[in-house]
């Protein structure tokens, strides 16, 4: 499933050398694992803090990428941790997990183009 905005993510970067938005996009490829292990420990652990925090920084990651779908879950977990809301939390992180999945394919995708 398609989760990025293609013409807004190429509108947002077309100032940028094509090397720095390879780079940028293998920041994120790098991390997003350590970043949905840490939002799944804090919700294991019922560290609402932590989550809150977590949730808010992957949501601005995500956000520079167009992925309105990724970042309206993490701003969903966000809230749903500033609140100590733990009903839905395991499910949802879930559903963020796999519009990461999605959003990493689409990522690898642009990265090849950018390669070109």
């Amino acid at each position: 499933m398609k989760v990025i905005d293609k013409v807004s993510f190429l509108d947002t970067f077309q100032y940028f050398d094509k090397s720095i938005v390879v780079e940028i996009i293998d920041i994120f490829l790098r991390e997003y694992p350590e970043r949905l292990e840490a939002l799944k420990k804090d919700i294991e652990a019922g560290d609402y803090d932590a989550l809150k925090f977590d949730a808010h920084s992957l949501k601005g990651v995500v956000a520079n990428f167009v992925a309105e779908q990724t970042v309206s879950l993490a701003r969903q977990m966000e809230y749903k941790a500033g609140d100590n809301d733990g009903n839905g939390l395991i499910a949802l992180h879930q559903q963020l997990e796999q519009s990461v999945y999605d959003l990493v394919d689409d990522l690898k995708e642009i990265r090849l183009a950018f390669l070109e």
